[in-house]
């Protein structure tokens, strides 16, 4: 379960438009947190709050053997108003959800002219809608810092907004086991939009590097001032008339990283690639990546797909050219609209004593659909207006409860992790499997429960 301070962290990139997923490191991040989500141990318990727009505490207790625990405080120079902090109302894919969906990339080099509007704080009523929200990206900061007990490790990040295209990372960890007494990491990030470039230097190892990531295709092209959501393939049916079938719309990006220890006198690289669809895309979101390590030998191919709005798949290949092994690995998310225990007996025990809703107006895809890989046309809008009624009426009612997620490796290692929301507690309940041992299966159990106000 993704922790409070890492939901806050998001905000804060949200509230400065700064796109995440336009840096290699996040080249593998829909595989990987479909496929290598934590599962948690022992029992864990989080109290956390946004006790002001700029300002988030989080309070951790847990048990695995021994008590530990942390505290940690945040503060955002730009106001997180529109950030929904109560665990009885935060939207649960927002927080739950595995499969990343690609951000449209925004148009930097316009938004740049804001330096050149001066120091008024609204900008002319004619400006593109990207120079307004740049003015709330220059000289923002976001400082976090959180202390683990009782072994007393202490870390930090200190997040710098400079401009629109440009931010600076500084994270630090200290602590007396580690080796002189600590290491500090800082990154340099500048992104343009249709390629972003980040350097970073680490006192563990005397590591330098350099990474980045260009785009190409879809909404990075020159020409794409729009969406071409309009792009179609015509080809003839039984009839002989002209049908409709429209085109993969998506995002090629390729970039690599290179990095030399000055301390060790040792280096490494990595070159990959990844093609996903964009929101404009009307058929079936997916992701695919391809990573090599050629010093190494390693290579790394993935596949991630939205299969419906409630399923979401990923697999995972590596093979090592050197020494011939092989990994694999594959990965689901399932959600679902019922409590835990009518997930699993096939009915809402909540709803036993209400009268039963109305059904769902999802359809069957059409087989003309399946054949060409993409969804159904939209459903009418007097009907999604409907729906949207509908659940503003009920009040306590929402579109999904929780999310099952599974994997299964090579080994023949299983993870099951359940997720949810009772009342106002966010639950993370997780268990790991080692089929290759039936006598004794499950490797760890685990019970994770958060609040936030």
């Amino acid at each position: 379960m993704r922790e409070f301070m890492h939901y806050i962290t998001n905000a804060f990139y949200g509230a400065t438009d700064w796109n995440e997923d336009n840096t290699y490191k996040e080249l593998n991040a829909t595989a990987r947190e479909l496929i290598d989500f934590p599962i948690p141990r022992g029992l864990r318990l989080t109290l956390s709050s946004l006790a002001t727009p700029n300002f988030a505490t989080s309070y951790q207790l847990g048990s695995i053997g021994i008590v530990d625990g942390s505290i940690s405080y945040l503060h955002s120079s730009i106001p997180l108003t529109s950030t929904v902090a109560q665990s009885d109302r935060i939207p649960l894919p927002a927080l739950l959800r595995s499969y990343r969906r690609l951000h449209d990339l925004g148009s930097i080099e316009g938004e740049q002219s804001v330096d050149k509007v001066g120091d008024e704080d609204t900008p002319p009523v004619n400006a593109p809608a990207g120079v307004h929200h740049a003015l709330c990206q220059n000289g923002h900061t976001l400082l976090y810092g959180r202390l683990y007990l009782p072994q007393s490790l202490l870390e930090g990040l200190v997040v710098r907004r400079f401009n629109p295209s440009l931010q600076v990372q500084l994270s630090a960890v200290s602590e007396q086991s580690l080796k002189n007494g600590g290491t500090v990491l800082g990154l340099v990030q500048y992104d343009k939009g249709k390629y972003g470039v980040e350097g970073l230097a680490s006192t563990d190892g005397g590591l330098l590097g350099v990474r980045g990531l260009y785009n190409f295709g879809g909404d990075a092209a020159s020409s794409a001032k729009s969406p071409p959501t309009s792009a179609v393939s015509s080809d003839a049916n039984g009839n002989g008339q002209p049908v409709e079938k429209e085109r993969i719309y998506g995002r090629f990006s390729a970039g690599g990283e290179v990095y030399y220890g000055t301390l060790n006198k040792s280096g490494g690289m990595s070159l990959g690639a990844r093609f996903a669809t964009l929101p404009a895309h009307r058929g079936t979101p997916l992701t695919a990546t391809l990573t090599i390590n050629p010093l190494m030998g390693n290579i790394n191919a993935t596949y991630a797909v939205l299969a419906q709005d409630y399923c979401s798949l990923a697999t995972r290949m590596e093979f090592n050219v050197y020494s011939y092994e092989s990994e694999w690995a594959v990965g689901m998310e399932l959600w679902s609209n019922r409590r835990p225990a009518g997930f699993l007996l096939g009915a809402d025990p909540s709803s036993q004593n209400e009268p039963d809703p109305a059904p769902p107006t999802r359809r069957e895809r059409s087989f003309q659909a399946k054949m060409e890989w993409r969804l159904d046309d939209p459903e009418p809008e007097p009907e999604r207006a409907k729906a949207g009624t509908n659940a503003a009426e009920g009040g306590s009612k929402e579109e999904y409860l929780g999310v099952l997620k599974a994997r299964l490796d090579q080994n023949l290692r299983i993870g099951l992790l359940w997720e949810g929301r009772v009342k106002s507690l966010i639950f993370s309940l997780g268990t790991g499997v080692d089929l290759r041992r039936l006598g004794e299966p499950f490797r760890s159990l685990g019970l994770e429960v958060q609040y936030s106000s």
